[in-house]
């Protein structure tokens, strides 16, 4: 049997466990015909243990309108704020600190986001750790 032909793939980051056909899941899934319900239901199960998180899916779209989805780790600006218990980012980073990681943290996250990264080098992921950081308004010590 040859393989499905690839229509399109979509990234959507979702609250895990608590999706809704509701934007932007519906608007996203029903332009390509898809059945929004199925989605919502089947990645409501795969991440009810997750709840809290945000929980990004890359859904893959094929040509008779099936789809395939692959959850990833949530994004490295949700795990600096889950950390240091934040609700936003500095409203003027450079200027405003929202708060301070430790180099530990940083190595932390960069260790379990390192899958996800387009990089194998541990170095290179704390530098993206740093950065993204940098960019919310954290101080990192």
């Amino acid at each position: 049997m040859a393989p499905k032909k690839i229509k399109t793939t979509l990234k959507l980051n979702l609250p895990a466990g608590e999706a809704s056909p509701a934007p932007p899941v519906g608007p996203a899934l029903g332009q390509h015909g898809l059945p929004i319900m199925d989605f919502v239901k089947q990645y409501n199960d795969k991440t009810k243990d997750q709840k809290g998180n945000i929980i990004p899916a890359v859904i893959t779209v094929y040509e008779d309108r099936s789809f395939t989805f692959v959850t990833k780790l949530p994004p490295v600006s949700a795990m600096i704020k889950k950390i240091l218990s934040l609700q936003k980012a500095s409203q003027k980073p450079g200027r405003e600190t929202a708060g301070t990681l430790t180099a530990g943290q940083v190595k932390d996250i960069a260790e379990k986001k390192l899958e996800d990264l387009n990089t194998e080098s541990l170095e290179a992921a704390i530098n993206t750790v740093t950065g993204t950081a940098r960019s919310m308004g954290i101080k990192v010590s």
